[in-house]
């Protein structure tokens, strides 16, 4: 059910893309926009991102053992909102250092238009954590289909700011669709959460068991994040090396393995984290047993629709994008590296689900150690791959480190597994 809303809503991503790519081609604007984009985005995945993962396990126990949930949500909410307001101030003060470290001896335009399109947005940031709470309130009581509707707005306002105001200002277009994409996706949670009366905001209590095993878990699941996230930063610094246009190239071949990953990825994260939590308070031994058993069939399907997805690659570029400013030269370059980023689809979806199993047993510092070690070989490969085949190379790096990540969670999952059966015998 989620897979078929995460589908529509992909399409419609992919439509808004395609408009995108006719309108932009591989530009300075793009280019730009992705940069201003790292740091709100980094932000969401680590700070906030990280926060509703260990929200959703140690609320399920509070509900289980018929705790205070009002307390729950309301110190829950207060959280957010302070992390994310710290944030966003962190990142207004940050920007002029984070540029000249990351991207020195760029034209004075692309300092000014990467901060002209930052500061509009920044208040996504408030935005996204507002979502993230409210939509795991959602995914808990079992209303994925209704949570997983909320992708829809950010597409919407960005096609629809190309088609009507492209003359205003197109360098910040997509910045405002962004946000204000990210205002009526919170408006769309907060009206569904509110009429399915799931929100119960009592009293703040920073004391609670539950929320303080939270709490705990917090430093461990944002290291993790924030190291994972760096590999994106890592991989725009080694591109903002090449010639005008690799970032957006990089981003652009991004997309397809993106769409594949999210249509199942956002489904099983949204569905599996929930039920890992619940099935591992009735039963530890049964949640392993499942979570192997089918892995082994998840990786055979997706390795099949790898497979095809490189096959089908020049012609799905070409059809989406080759129009207008996306050239035939531009097809190639994108096609190459979205053939490269297409190969870890397999170990990415399946070391994301055995993340969520990993999340949902308060497991998480094991992630911040591999996460490290996935940093430390993506900078080491990036820049050696880099030099020999260029943009190509980044995407190269990005696909043996996925790899690599997703074997260590699988053997480290594998030996915990067989203690616990040991254990039980």
């Amino acid at each position: 059910m989620v897979s078929g809303v995460t589908l529509v809503t992909s399409i419609l991503g992919f439509f808004k893309e395609s408009i995108v790519a006719s309108f932009y081609g591989l530009s300075l604007e793009l280019d730009t926009f992705f940069v201003a984009l790292l740091i709100p985005g980094v932000i969401n995945t680590v700070f906030l991102g990280s926060f509703k993962s260990v929200f959703i396990p140690n609320y399920i126990i509070e509900l289980n053992q018929k705790g205070n949930i009002g307390a729950f949500q309301a110190t829950s909410l207060v959280v957010t909102t302070v992390v994310s307001v710290f944030f966003v101030f962190i990142a207004f003060i940050s920007t002029d250092t984070f540029l000249e470290i990351l991207y020195p001896n760029k034209s004075l335009e692309f300092y000014y238009m990467v901060k002209e399109q930052l500061y509009i947005l920044l208040p996504a940031i408030f935005l996204w954590g507002m979502s993230s709470v409210t939509g795991a309130l959602l995914n808990v009581n079992d209303e994925y289909r209704l949570s997983s509707f909320s992708g829809i707005f950010t597409p919407i306002c960005i096609v629809l700011g190309i088609y009507f105001f492209n003359d205003y200002k197109s360098n910040t277009l997509l910045a405002w669709g962004t946000t204000i994409g990210a205002f009526f996706s919170v408006l769309y949670l907060i009206t569904i959460a509110s009429k399915k009366k799931l929100i119960i905001l009592g009293k703040v209590d920073l004391k609670n068991k539950n929320i303080k095993i939270a709490f705990k878990q917090i430093p461990a699941k944002i290291s993790s994040g924030f190291l994972t996230a760096m590999n994106s930063v890592v991989d725009q610094f080694f591109a903002a090396q090449l010639l005008v246009g690799s970032i957006a190239a990089l981003n652009y071949g991004l997309k397809i393995p993106a769409f594949t990953s999210s249509l199942l990825l956002v489904a099983f994260s949204t569905v599996l984290l929930p039920y890992f939590s619940k099935t591992v308070i009735n039963n530890r031994k049964l949640a392993f047993e499942n979570l192997f058993k089918n892995l082994k069939w998840l990786f055979l399907g997706l390795t099949i629709i790898t497979i095809l997805g490189i096959l089908l690659s020049d012609f799905v570029v070409a059809l989406l994008f080759q129009r207008n400013e996306f050239t035939a030269e531009d097809t190639h370059i994108v096609s190459t590296i979205q053939k490269i980023f297409l190969a870890y689809i397999p170990f990415k979806i399946s070391g994301m689900i055995m993340v969520n199993f990993a999340t949902s047993i308060n497991k998480n510092s094991i992630m911040a150690y591999i996460a490290l070690i996935a940093l430390i070989l993506n900078i080491i490969l990036d820049y050696i791959l880099m030099k020999f085949y260029g943009v190509f190379g980044i995407a190269i790096c990005t696909t043996i480190v996925t790899v690599i990540k997703s074997l260590i969670m699988y053997l480290y999952l594998k030996r915990l597994g067989e203690n616990i059966k040991t254990s039980v015998q």
